[in-house]
């Protein structure tokens, strides 16, 4: 790209607001920090927030209701080896050269006066553990953006990629969709299929859609312009909600032939 049509179309000045994941969250990030190109996207900062709010016993024993004891040793050894190498989205942002922000909540005062010094233009959202209140929303001078692994208004809320395996759908729909105070509520921006195999594992599709999903981040976020003119309003009339799995819902996604791991 040229000095001339840098200057005519500089790049969209983006902060990421997303959670604390080493595992899963992170697979995001290791796919865009390397891909994006930086003529065409200047990423201002990232802020890290804790994924759940809560004391970590509190996280260990609802991933050990939704995993059960055996996948729960499992993934648990996956993560203290994850941070014994001291890997994480903090520390890989680093590297990449990234501002990273620190905050407790995206909603303070203090955290938002912060960013409208920043000037950001979009605000891209990657599983951000936290509702994004009115002030957070109006701070960047053009939108608010998120990523999520459902199809919409049907998978609105969380864990998606669960639910469109139990209930056997062909493919996860990855949407990058405007935010709005209603969650999983604004105008979809664009979308992409990641298959889904007859018997399948939760773990390939929660990596498999973290890692196209910092693609089309990247697609969206390289004309953003002309993807944000076009997004389309979501029929709120077929909205559905899903909230965090039961083990019962654990029992029935086995049953149909997926595993958690």
């Amino acid at each position: 790209m040229s000095s001339e049509k840098d200057a005519s179309n500089p790049a969209t000045k983006v902060l990421f607001v997303t959670e604390d994941d080493p595992l899963y969250v992170i697979q995001f990030f290791d796919v865009f920090f390397k891909e994006y190109p930086k003529d065409e996207i200047d990423v201002i900062g990232i802020t890290v927030v804790d994924a759940f709010h809560e004391p970590i016993w509190k996280t260990a024993w609802r991933m050990y209701k939704f995993y059960g004891p055996i996948d729960f040793v499992r993934l648990g050894c996956r993560f203290v080896w994850t941070k014994l190498k001291g890997r994480s989205i903090k520390t890989i942002a680093q590297e990449a050269g990234i501002n990273v922000i620190d905050t407790h909540s995206v909603n303070d005062a203090s955290y938002i006066e912060e960013i409208k010094r920043l000037n950001p233009e979009v605000i891209a959202s990657v599983a951000a553990p936290e509702v994004f209140k009115e002030e957070i929303l109006n701070a960047p001078s053009k939108a608010c953006v998120n990523i999520h692994s459902g199809r919409l208004p049907i998978y609105r809320g969380m864990m998606p990629n669960f639910w469109q395996l139990l209930h056997q759908e062909e493919h996860a729909t990855i949407t990058i969709h405007e935010m709005a105070e209603q969650l999983d509520a604004g105008g979809i921006i664009s979308t992409k299929a990641f298959p889904l195999r007859e018997k399948d594992t939760l773990n390939r599709v929660i990596i498999g859609t973290k890692q196209e999903g910092a693609r089309l981040m990247i697609d969206v976020l390289s004309d953003f312009d002309t993807k944000f003119a076009s997004k389309q309003t979501l029929d709120m009339s077929e909205a559905k909600y899903f909230s965090f799995p039961t083990p019962k819902d654990v029992k029935a996604l086995r049953r149909v032939g997926h595993k958690m791991l």
